[in-house]
């Protein structure tokens, strides 16, 4: 006779086998408003995200992120983190003072120490990041309890996080903005609970951060016919 609880344990691992672990689907969207970019070799580039007000807080680590991937997938042009640049530049772009569009920047870079300091640094092109990912719908229940002879919890629950961000890129040398590139990313979790719930997460940030950060890579690499120019 087959173990009761052999059997369940079994029957659990199927079921979960069954379930994607954390489905997202990514849409991911470029607009290229200028053909093509340059930089000499030993420029810069600095990833920043909004935080202007309590509703438009894009995630540090998502910012984090994606400057990584710009990092490992774009040579001879140097990523500035978020925190190194901010604390350098301080006051000027924390968030109720960072500037909201590239003529703005301008109106930024005519107080003489920030200019020279961004001259220093070599900075070419800003992008900023903006959105958040937040829960957007759920379902299921699931109880739990504690007896004589143990406890456990029992039910199942699932949830769908969405993250929506925009980057936007600026030059520094014209004052304009060069590109756009829009990710959403939905995903679905879930949490089957036998005794001990066991969550099966959607990576939806990660994803989204994957997402964006290749696409940017290839907005930055681009070299069919009028794309990138690096003088060296």
């Amino acid at each position: 006779m087959i173990n009761s609880k052999i059997f369940l344990r079994a029957s659990l691992a199927v079921t979960l086998a069954g379930i994607a672990a954390g489905c997202t689907t990514i849409n991911v969207d470029q607009v290229r408003l200028k053909d093509t970019l340059e930089w000499e070799q030993g420029d810069a580039m600095v990833v920043l995200g909004r935080h202007q007000t309590p509703e438009i807080q894009t995630e540090a680590s998502l910012v984090a992120c994606i400057g990584g991937k710009l990092r490992a997938g774009t040579k001879n042009i140097k990523i500035i983190p978020e925190p190194e640049f901010v604390n350098a530049f301080y006051p000027w772009f924390e968030a109720r003072t960072a500037p909201l569009r590239p003529k703005k920047l301008q109106k930024v870079l005519k107080v003489p120490p920030v200019a020279q300091k961004l001259k220093a640094m070599r900075i070419k092109y800003f992008v900023w990041v903006e959105g958040s990912t937040e829960r957007t719908a759920s379902a299921g229940s699931m109880s739990c309890s504690i007896g004589p002879g143990g406890g456990g919890c029992f039910g199942f629950g699932t949830w769908e996080d969405t993250s929506d961000y925009e980057t936007t890129i600026w030059d520094v040398a014209t004052f304009e903005e060069v590109g756009r590139v829009s990710t959403e990313a939905v995903g679905t979790s879930y949490m089957p609970a036998f005794v001990v719930p066991i969550p099966l997460l959607a990576q939806v940030e990660g994803d989204a951060c994957k997402g964006m950060g290749r696409q940017l890579v290839r907005f930055f690499n681009k070299t069919d016919g009028d794309g990138l120019k690096i003088r060296k």
